[in-house]
């Protein structure tokens, strides 16, 4: 509440504090802002490249969790460590031993196959994010996948097997169209997540270079503690909300639906 009011005040702690009511120009230099406009961009772009490669490689991962092998459950167990990990933890090992051009494994790669390095923060800082978040993520998506195929009828399996259907033909029509209330879910429950990716981009990359990798969280960080413009800051953050809300909305709908469904059987 107290974050809805300030956003229609002129509250800049460098330039007199709090001056009062000031209608809705928050919101209207929110949108006349370049970099608000591009924090933007940056936030769709993350979050839907994230979201779609968390599901394609988590449905691998589950797909292959979910057959009997020896050490399958230590598989597992190995599988949603990466999501369980401190976010600072993780962000500053990626920083230094991955993406790092002398001292990173991907550098360490490009030199073993006589390949230029990448300054991968500094030359593709937007890809190295999505991959980090990718790579943080997808046990999350694998989890919700996993459990959706234990749920699979083993009846209609095993009657496509009768009729001559391959594994692809099976995939196709029976296991991805069982599955596809939960890859809707992880999308969405994927999606809210990474809308509020702070911890990092600020460790990580900083916003930059040139806000680069600034997404609308991180752009509020800035504005209220960088630029100690509350007042801006709060309708930014005013915007977040609302656009947390659109997507938590189809989730509520979409689990509300699946435990009807399941109900029902």
């Amino acid at each position: 509440m107290l974050t809805i009011i300030f956003s229609f005040r002129k509250w800049n702690l460098l330039s007199g504090g709090d001056k009062g009511f000031n209608g809705i120009d928050n919101y209207t230099n929110a949108f006349k802002d370049e970099i608000f406009w591009k924090s933007l961009k940056v936030t769709v772009i993350t979050t839907i490249g994230t979201t779609f490669a968390c599901i394609v490689f988590g449905l691998l991962l589950a797909l292959v969790l979910n057959q009997a092998f020896p050490g399958r459950g230590l598989a597992r167990t190995l599988a949603i460590t990466p999501f369980f990990v401190m976010p600072v933890a993780v962000t500053l090992f990626w920083r230094s031993a991955m993406f790092d051009p002398s001292f990173g494994l991907f550098g360490w790669i490009s030199r073993s196959l006589h390949l230029p390095s990448v300054a991968w923060l500094s030359d593709h800082p937007l890809l190295a994010v999505c991959v980090l978040l990718t790579w943080r993520f997808v046990p999350f998506a694998m989890l919700i996948l996993l459990a959706g195929l234990q749920g699979l009828p083993g009846d209609q399996v095993e009657a496509a097997k009768i009729d001559g259907a391959g594994p692809l033909r099976t995939f196709r029509y029976i296991t991805v169209p069982h599955l596809r209330p939960f890859i809707e879910l992880s999308a969405l429950l994927l999606a809210m997540n990474l809308i509020q990716t702070f911890g990092e981009i600020a460790l990580l990359t900083a916003g930059g270079p040139a806000y680069a990798t600034t997404n609308i969280t991180y752009y509020i960080f800035v504005k209220g503690f960088n630029s100690f413009d509350l007042g801006q800051a709060s309708a930014f953050g005013v915007i977040a909300l609302l656009l947390t809300i659109a997507l938590i909305m189809p989730a509520l709908r979409l689990l509300s639906g699946i435990f009807q469904t399941e109900g029902r059987r």
